[in-house]
C-alpha cells in the first residue's frame, strides 16, 4: 500500500545529481567557447569646461557625480 501523505518528491539520485553536473559542465564551456559579444561603443561624454585660472569654482567632475549618486541612495 502506499504511503497516504506522499508529497510528490522523490530522494534525491546519484544518477540525478550526475546529470546536473554534466549539465552544468556543458553549459560552462558553451559559454566560453562560444564568441564574446561585442558592444556598441557609447558617445563620450562632453568635455568639462577650462578650470578657473585663479582656483576654486564649482566643477561637475566624475567623483562628484558618484558622490551625489552614493549620497542619494
Amino acid at each position: 500500500m502506499q504511503d497516504s501523505q506522499n508529497t510528490g518528491l522523490e530522494p534525491a539520485s546519484r544518477r540525478g545529481f550526475f546529470l546536473g553536473a554534466a549539465t552544468a559542465g556543458v553549459a560552462a564551456v558553451a559559454v566560453t567557447a562560444l564568441p564574446k559579444v561585442v558592444q556598441t561603443p557609447v558617445a563620450a561624454p562632453s568635455p568639462l569646461p577650462p578650470a578657473p585660472e585663479n582656483g576654486g569654482g564649482y566643477s561637475l567632475s566624475e567623483h562628484v557625480k558618484r558622490y551625489y549618486a552614493t549620497a542619494s541612495a
